[in-house]
């Protein structure tokens, strides 16, 4: 039987990143920040090896464009298979989340929007 590989949080971060559009790295690093309102600072040296895995695990494809400025970057896409997933985990995080998030309205002294 085929284990189910759950991805990682820093991984459905990504992944969500480019549903939208094809990015490079510093962009996604950027990106990242701004949705999240700078709760997520992800570093270079953390968000390449993330990206290296999904594409060995074919949830994304790089791929060569020269830049408005003529140099060269390494683009993101994100492929059917990491779409997928990305669908499966964002699912199981909402209801994850949403669990957690019951049990802190539960808590005495607890006060949530």
């Amino acid at each position: 039987m085929k284990k189910k590989q759950n991805i990682e949080h820093t991984q459905l971060l990504v992944l969500s990143l480019l549903s939208n559009e094809d990015m490079y790295g510093y962009q996604m690093i950027v990106e990242l920040a701004r949705r999240s309102d700078h709760t997520f600072e992800m570093k270079e040296g953390t968000l390449y090896p993330v990206l290296h895995g999904l594409e060995k695990d074919g949830y994304v494809e790089a791929y060569q464009q020269e830049a408005p400025t003529g140099r060269m970057r390494k683009y993101y896409h994100l492929t059917r298979k990491g779409g997928a997933a990305l669908k499966t985990e964002a699912e199981t995080w909402q209801s994850y989340s949403s669990a957690v998030n019951a049990v802190l309205r539960s808590s005495a002294g607890l006060t949530m929007a």
